[in-house]
């Protein structure tokens, strides 16, 4: 696999943390007519995505709080609010759970991977894939969040 793929998606990571610490709460926090999320919400998707689809289905011990899983997973919705705490803890996942993930990739941690079929129809067998369809969604996200700002602003 191309160990850009991993520098591609810190890149990514450090364009979303600037998003999420530079927009005011009020803003991440919004969820604009016409949409059914925010911008914090699609954030800490990409956080939650990232760690269910490499980790879990590898096997591994996410790297992120049950809680956090369960309010930002495939099939939620906001509600609206988070806490300062919150945000701030999703801004320190964003990066570090990239940086965990070339750690444990370069181990070579990633041993067994449960094959899972995505909601786009891609079938994931390995980690490589997972690492490959996780840039993809988050750029899916990406273009999400620009809209939701310009929807904010």
């Amino acid at each position: 696999m191309s160990k850009n793929l991993f520098e591609i998606t810190l890149q990514n990571r450090k364009n979303l943390h600037s998003i999420l610490t530079k927009t005011p709460k009020e803003k991440l926090l919004n969820i604009p007519e016409g949409f059914n999320n925010n911008i914090f919400w699609n954030i800490a998707h990409t956080v939650v995505t990232q760690q269910i689809l490499q980790y879990k289905f590898s096997g591994l011990q996410m790297r992120v709080p049950d809680e956090l899983v369960a309010k930002f997973m495939k099939g939620t919705t906001p509600d609206g609010t988070a806490t300062d705490e919150e945000i701030m803890m999703v801004a320190d996942f964003l990066i570090s759970t990239i940086e965990w993930l070339k750690e444990d990739y370069d181990t070579d941690l990633f041993q067994n991977y449960q094959e899972y079929t995505t909601s786009a129809r891609v079938t994931l067998k390995n980690i490589d894939d997972a690492i490959a369809f996780n840039l993809f969604h988050e750029g899916l996200h990406i273009g999400t969040i620009i809209l939701l700002l310009r929807a904010v602003s």
